[in-house]
C-alpha cells in the first residue's frame, strides 16, 4: 500500500517560499525511495497569488523533478490559487485546472484509485464565487459537490478500499467566520465514520486530529514552506502510512 507525504500551502511567490519549496522536493527525492512507494498529496495555496503572471507555472516549475523521478501527485485548489487569498475570481478554477490537471473539465469530487486507497479531492472554494462570497478566506463545497460526495461514499465503486479525502480549508476549526469551511456540518453528516483519512490545510497550524468524526486519521498540513506558520516549527511535509 502506498505510503502519503502530504504537504500543504506552499505559497510560491511569497519571500522564500520557493526557494524552500525547492529544499522539500530534494528532501523528497533523495530520502523517500522508491518513489513508486508513494503519493504526494497537496491540500491548496499552491501558490500566493493567483493573479500574478506565471504564478503556476512558477510553482509547477519546482515541482518537476518529482514527476520526473515518477512520484505520483495529486493537488486540490486553495483560497490563493484562484485569486489573492481574500478576493476569489472564478475565471482561475478553469485556468487552475489546464495548469494541474491539463484538462479544464475535471470535476469534483476528483477520484483517483491508486493501489487500494480512494484519494478524493475537493475543491473547497467551489461555492464561493457570488457577489459577498468571493471575499475573504473562508471555503464552501456547495450542495452538487457534497451530494455527488454523498453519493460516492454510499455507492459500491468504493468499497473495500481505505478512503482518503483530502481539501484545502480546515473543517474543524475555522479560525473564526472568515477562515471557515462554511458547510462543514454537512460535510460531517457525509463523511462521519465511513472514510480512514481526512487531510487539509489553510490555518497553517501542523496539527493532528485522532478520530475526529470517527475518522482514524486527520492532519492540519501546516505551511510546508514556512509561510505565516505559528511559534513552533512549521511541518514541512507528514508521511503517512494507513
Amino acid at each position: 500500500m502506498k505510503k502519503i507525504i502530504h504537504l500543504s500551502d506552499l505559497h510560491v511567490g511569497y519571500e522564500n517560499c520557493g526557494v524552500n519549496l525547492e529544499k522539500i522536493v530534494n528532501e523528497i527525492i533523495a530520502h523517500y525511495q522508491p518513489a513508486s512507494e508513494y503519493v504526494v498529496v497537496i491540500t491548496g495555496d499552491t501558490v500566493d497569488d493567483a493573479k500574478q503572471k506565471g504564478a503556476y507555472e512558477k510553482t509547477l516549475a519546482i515541482l518537476s523533478p518529482l514527476k520526473k523521478a515518477k512520484y505520483q501527485m495529486l493537488v486540490v485548489p486553495g483560497n490563493h490559487d484562484y485569486g489573492s487569498g481574500g478576493l476569489g475570481d472564478e475565471k482561475f478554477v478553469r485556468l487552475f485546472k489546464i495548469a494541474y490537471f491539463g484538462d479544464e473539465n475535471i470535476s469534483y469530487p476528483k477520484v483517483d484509485v491508486i493501489d487500494n486507497i480512494a484519494f478524493i479531492g475537493l475543491d473547497s472554494m467551489a461555492a464561493t464565487f457570488g457577489f459577498f462570497d468571493r471575499i475573504g478566506a473562508d471555503g464552501e463545497l456547495g450542495k452538487q459537490q457534497l451530494n455527488a460526495l454523498e453519493k460516492l461514499l454510499a455507492g459500491h465503486e468504493l468499497a473495500g478500499k481505505k478512503k482518503v479525502i483530502y481539501l484545502h480549508h480546515h473543517p474543524f476549526d475555522g479560525k473564526g467566520k472568515a477562515h471557515m469551511l462554511k458547510d462543514y456540518k454537512k460535510f460531517k453528516e457525509i463523511v462521519e465514520n465511513k472514510i480512514d483519512c481526512l487531510l487539509f490545510g489553510h490555518n497553517h497550524d501542523g496539527n493532528q486530529y485522532p478520530d475526529v468524526w470517527g475518522i482514524p486519521y486527520c492532519y492540519d498540513g501546516s505551511s510546508s514552506t514556512g509561510k505565516s506558520a505559528p511559534k513552533k516549527p512549521a511541518t514541512k511535509m507528514r508521511v503517512i502510512e494507513l
